[in-house]
């Protein structure tokens, strides 16, 4: 067992990069945080995986360790199990949204809805055929295509003012048409 000096000496030495008493530390503490990480996530091999980010964590921060009087066991230790509750949100993350993916309806309509808006569709059209043809290209064009008047204006070559009466009575007459 290592003693808190030995893990403290461990540590500066690795925030300069001294990879032996890397070694020297990991084979000290590695059980004890694969068995947190373990506990944590309870799967092996993924305790596995997150003992290997632990030790990469610590192989970077080494250097923000500060002698203060706390364990550096409990650094180390904050390290792993911090990294394997990450883990753990991840997985629920992840798990979560696969289930909420099954629970989800189709947005498409339905068979009902497709043949309604077919019907639809059908009347609409034979109430633009109804329309001027100039008249009709220009309600398309403003309310399905999303033109602005003035483009409307100066495609149709009208003044501005005729397009929007155009329009007015254009969806007057369409909306009586599917009155009836």
């Amino acid at each position: 067992m290592a003693t808190r000096d030995e893990i403290e000496a461990w540590l500066a030495a690795c925030s300069t990069g001294d990879r032996r008493a890397f070694g020297a530390l990991y084979s000290a503490t590695s059980a004890k945080l694969f068995g947190i990480c373990l506990r944590v996530l309870d799967n092996r091999s993924e305790a596995e995986e997150v003992l290997h980010d632990v030790y990469v964590k610590i192989w970077h921060n080494a250097g923000k360790y500060r002698v203060n009087g706390l364990s550096p066991m409990t650094w180390l230790i904050t390290v792993a199990r911090n990294t394997a509750v990450d883990r753990l949100r991840k997985r629920r993350s992840t798990t979560a949204s696969m289930d909420q993916a099954e629970e989800r309806p189709d947005p498409a309509p339905g068979p009902e809805a497709q043949a309604i808006a077919a019907s639809e569709a059908d009347r609409l059209n034979a109430c633009f055929d109804e329309l001027d043809e100039g008249h009709a290209q220009a309600v398309r064009g403003a309310y399905l295509d999303g033109e602005t008047y003035a483009d409307l204006a100066a495609r149709f070559e009208v003044p501005l003012n005729t397009m929007r009466t155009w329009l007015r009575r254009s969806l007057l007459k369409l909306k009586e048409c599917l009155s009836r």
